[in-house]
């Protein structure tokens, strides 16, 4: 910040925030008399308008009022006295080489000071500035002191509610991992002798696709808030496959490391099948995983919200996820052929899925489920990990799950549109 812009600050604040008695212009020395009387007369009226009036109790944090008003008004005095003796001295030099030489009308003040060498001026004028600059620092000062003090009693007051809100993130991530974890783990075992997803797996990662059905409205919203946050929260964590010292079970479970801000989370595996990984996943490469969170409410209360609610957290969630979603498929093109990915019998295509997706994304409809479909359709074409989940898991949970079973028999097995409703009844019960 040059010295101008300084100057044109304090002005402003001279003029503009400063109390009546540091607004005037004094002068450079009889000034300062006058206004430590006007100073010490404020003061004695202050103190008998205290000593009337009855005592209140204050915290024992907070400085005492006088004090700091008083404090205040000294060192804006100082910055306002300052800045007087260096327009003062400015004005004069200028008068003393105005005698000497008449400028032109139309020259302005600062042709009249270029038009002399620096060194006549600088000498002469450097006390009041380098006086200027330690009274601009005595106000910095304060003003940080201020500062801090305001915002560690702002900090006593939300250490509680802090420590609280890191409680829930907590329990709600630990609610996530374990689910990722589980998902991880046997996608890694269904996929051990598919090299297209070993090579996918260590040269870009797995993308998680967790499918909500919670409305939003009432608790539900609340539910969804922190799964926004779980499944965001999952990000930071990295997947790393080790050898299992033997193959009992209690070998073979996942062990979870790290800190808050990154978490490891070992997956050891039996001795023969770990020979058969790559390379780069035998050598302790870690492995991260995509998670994204679609959801749309699909109950009786959702109704309610999209007529007399507000429905617009649902949209941020899809949106936001379905960009990434978008990138995850970007990267993985770029990395990884396509032909590494499984083939199914409905073969449209990855891209032509997206963009369908993205309209349903941002399309106003009621209970648009399209939405949990083409994603559930994205996920399983990239070699994903699908969770579904409402506020129970077991209502709209199984009827989302049994439903998508049946789908899948019918499309990729052969099933019997005939039989559709019969394997789908004999599952729901």
């Amino acid at each position: 910040m040059s010295w101008s812009t300084v100057l044109c600050w304090l002005c402003m604040q001279r003029g503009l925030g400063m109390s009546p008695r540091t607004r005037s212009r004094p002068r450079c020395r009889g000034a300062s008399i006058k206004a430590t009387s006007t100073r010490a007369a404020t003061r004695t009226r202050a103190r008998s308008r205290d000593s009337q009036a009855t005592a209140r109790p204050r915290p024992s944090l907070t400085a005492p009022r006088e004090y700091d008003e008083e404090e205040w008004d000294r060192v804006w005095a100082n910055v306002a006295k300052c800045l007087n003796c260096v327009i003062a001295m400015v004005d004069k030099l200028q008068e003393e080489d105005g005698s000497r030489q008449e400028p032109a009308p139309e020259q302005q003040l600062a042709d009249v000071i270029t038009s002399h060498h620096p060194g006549e001026w600088r000498e002469q004028l450097r006390p009041h500035v380098t006086r200027l600059k330690e009274c601009v620092m005595e106000v910095v000062e304060k003003a940080k002191r201020a500062m801090t003090f305001v915002l560690l009693q702002e900090a006593a007051c939300s250490i509680p509610q802090g420590f609280l809100l890191q409680q829930r993130r907590d329990v709600v991530f630990s609610q996530a991992l374990a689910a990722l974890a589980c998902g991880f783990v046997m996608r890694l075992y269904a996929g051990m002798q598919d090299q297209g997803f070993l090579k996918q797996l260590h040269l870009v990662g797995l993308v998680a696709q967790f499918e909500s059905l919670l409305s939003t409205y009432s608790e539900e919203i609340g539910m969804l808030e922190d799964m926004e946050v779980g499944v965001s929260d999952l990000q930071r964590v990295l997947f790393q496959i080790t050898e299992a010292k033997t193959d009992d079970l209690s070998d073979l479970q996942p062990l979870v490391c790290g800190r808050r801000d990154h978490f490891f989370v070992e997956v050891p595996l039996p001795r023969l099948v770990f020979q058969t990984l790559p390379e780069e996943i035998r050598g302790g490469q870690p492995l991260r995983v995509f998670p994204v969170l679609f959801n749309v409410g699909i109950n009786e209360q959702q109704t309610i919200a999209e007529r007399f609610g507000d429905i617009s957290l649902q949209e941020r969630i899809n949106q936001r996820n379905f960009e990434m979603l978008e990138a995850y498929y970007k990267s993985l093109s770029e990395k990884v052929p396509l032909e590494c990915l499984p083939c199914y019998q409905t073969q449209t295509d990855i891209k032509e899925l997206l963009e369908t997706l993205g309209q349903n994304v941002v399309t106003k409809k009621r209970k648009n489920v399209e939405i949990l479909w083409i994603a559930g359709t994205i996920c399983r074409r990239l070699n994903g990990i699908r969770l579904t989940s409402c506020k129970s898991a077991k209502d709209r949970t199984s009827m989302s799950v049994t439903l998508e079973q049946c789908a899948l028999l019918r499309d990729e097995h052969q099933l019997s549109k005939d039989f559709f409703i019969r394997a789908l009844d004999c599952m729901r019960r």
